[in-house]
């Protein structure tokens, strides 16, 4: 149990609030005022008014309440809804993957050059160890259910890391997939389709889409 008092007590000295806190959980966070990824406890707390030091009257739940064991720092709970740095990297390196399986599936498996684009975007993202051959049986194994499924991954996994992007991170993501598709030449009308999906996916405009779209066709490779 850890207590604290509250400030602004009723009479200064004599009367207060004073809360009890109960660890209820732990593991590692992104703490803020650290500025990385720290352990931390969950807090919950009940509040009683105190009267020369002595808990007196119920006043109430507290927190939750998380606390960075490396600082200190107390945060609303919802702190934790911000990855670590160790799951955002993960959440990224998924949805490239994904990114490059969709565009590959969507016109780009008969190109070698669209297939080492494909393989050099996974490995730039983290899957150092990523092979054409590994693409290729992945892809062999979800074309017997097509396109929509490996769009439905594509909508989950980007969906999963947009909201903890800025927008030049959401549209790096987007040029991954334009690199990819660009590689054999103009984009096909599945390509253009599946790229489209991905720029919604992250929350860019249809008009912000079509202009990363066109600057990166323009863009000597």
């Amino acid at each position: 149990m850890v207590h604290s008092r509250d400030r602004g007590g009723l009479w200064p000295g004599v009367a207060g609030i004073r809360t009890t806190w109960r660890v209820t959980d732990d593991g590692e966070f992104f703490c803020p005022a650290c500025g990385g990824d720290r352990c931390y406890q969950q807090l919950t707390g009940r509040r009683r008014l105190a009267v020369l030091g002595i808990p007196l009257l119920a006043r109430g739940p507290a927190g939750p309440l998380a606390a960075c064991v490396s600082c200190n720092s107390r945060f609303t709970a919802d702190v934790l809804d911000t990855p670590t740095t160790t799951r955002l990297g993960s959440l990224l390196r998924d949805a490239v993957h994904t990114v490059a399986l969709a565009l590959l599936m969507a016109g780009g498996t008969e190109s070698r050059a669209a297939r080492e684009a494909a393989v050099q975007s996974v490995r730039s993202a983290g899957f150092a160890d990523c092979t054409e051959e590994r693409l290729l049986t992945l892809l062999a194994a979800l074309s017997a259910e097509g396109l929509p499924a490996v769009e439905l991954e594509l909508r989950e996994d980007l969906a999963a890391v947009s909201p903890h992007l800025a927008p030049p991170g959401r549209e790096s993501l987007l040029l991954h997939g334009a690199r990819i598709a660009l590689a054999d030449g103009p984009y096909g009308a599945e390509e253009i389709a599946v790229l489209s999906l991905i720029g919604g996916t992250l929350r860019l405009s249809p008009a912000d889409t079509d202009l990363l779209l066109a600057a990166a066709a323009r863009t000597p490779s």
